[in-house]
């Protein structure tokens, strides 16, 4: 069974497109689909074409979220409700083009357990392209995973790796960098990327801001998650050791000065040293006893609260085979 997770934000307009082009992609290779549309506070009628969706398909599931509550939230519940061993993830505006997907699979059997999409010939402004290849090529030299889009929101993967990698705020673009932090093995093929047909981007200038900030917080995860002292304690004891050189010097300085008579030389309380040495080891001491607390909510504190909250969901299933629903023990016996 393959799974595909379709976050959905006013896309009414190319729901039912899509929709078609899975099944069509479905019957010409046989795939046994679990198509779970994850409605992110939309306001356009796009919940009421996915109830109308999933009661025509009983392959089909919908989840309504409250309000909106961001792409990695959808993707999460997404991953929750997936029903297959393989999930694969697109946009629901209809510039991935579903007829890639036995090419993901595909390099899957060679394999990796994520393969990552590349729109090596993007159908979008040059304000975006431009800051997009920039972060790119830094997240590459930050984590060691270099993709050439890791922002590209198609992508394919082992249900397995959501049992060890979280999203939350909107780390979903790191996936792969998650992933392949903890041993998976990372793949990525060019993808077909189709121009936009309805409605509009739904990214502006933030979205770059908040991608650095949540690639500082990936860099800190896979660098540092299990051992956070050794980086803030590394810089504290950098900025210790500047400190404490500058009141050594001051302490000898003090000597000499009081030894030798040097009346002419300034007292310590006029020698700009004196204060950044003693802000330095308060800044020193800080960051240590920040990464001894990290170092402790990390050992001993856990709390795995959903980013997201679900409203109503179009159906409670066990299993799905095909077009019809299975009852539980069908399905237990499938799985055996």
């Amino acid at each position: 069974m393959l799974s595909l997770v379709i976050p959905v934000y006013n896309e009414v307009e190319s729901l039912r497109e899509l929709h078609r082009e899975l099944d069509e992609v479905a019957q010409a290779n046989g795939y046994t689909l679990d198509v779970v549309f994850v409605d992110d506070g939309s306001n356009d009628g796009s919940w009421e074409l996915i109830e109308t969706l999933a009661k025509e398909d009983p392959r089909v599931q919908g989840i309504r979220f409250r309000r909106n509550f961001g792409k990695a939230a959808a993707l999460s519940a997404g991953f929750k409700a997936a029903q297959g061993k393989i999930v694969l993830t697109l946009d629901a505006d209809l510039q991935d083009d579903p007829h890639e997907i036995p090419r993901f699979l595909a390099e899957m059997d060679q394999g990796y357990d994520v393969v990552s999409g590349w729109k090596q010939v993007r159908h979008d402004p040059w304000h975006k392209v431009g800051p997009s290849r920039v972060f790119n090529w830094l997240v590459g030299w930050m984590t060691g995973v270099k993709l050439h889009d890791h922002n590209c929101g198609f992508k394919c993967y082992r249900r397995e790796i959501f049992d060890e990698v979280k999203l939350y705020g909107e780390l979903h673009r790191f996936v792969p960098v998650l992933a392949a932090a903890r041993g998976w093995k990372v793949s990525e093929i060019v993808v077909h990327h189709r121009a936009r047909k309805f409605g509009h981007s739904k990214y502006g200038f933030r979205r770059f801001v908040k991608g650095f900030l949540d690639l500082l917080t990936v860099y800190f995860l896979t660098g540092f998650g299990q051992r956070p002292q050794h980086l803030l304690g590394t810089i504290g004891l950098g900025f210790f050791g500047v400190g404490g050189a500058g009141v050594l010097y001051l302490a000898l300085y003090w000597i000499v000065k009081n030894l030798f008579g040097f009346d002419t030389w300034p007292d310590l309380h006029e020698r700009p040293a004196m204060y950044y040495s003693l802000g330095a080891l308060l800044v020193g001491s800080q960051f240590m006893s920040v990464g001894i607390l990290a170092e402790m909510f990390t050992a001993f504190y856990g709390q795995n609260l959903p980013a997201y909250s679900i409203q109503e969901t179009t159906a409670t299933r066990d299993s799905v085979s095909g077009n019809s629903l299975t009852s539980p023990e069908t399905a237990k016996g499938h799985g055996e």
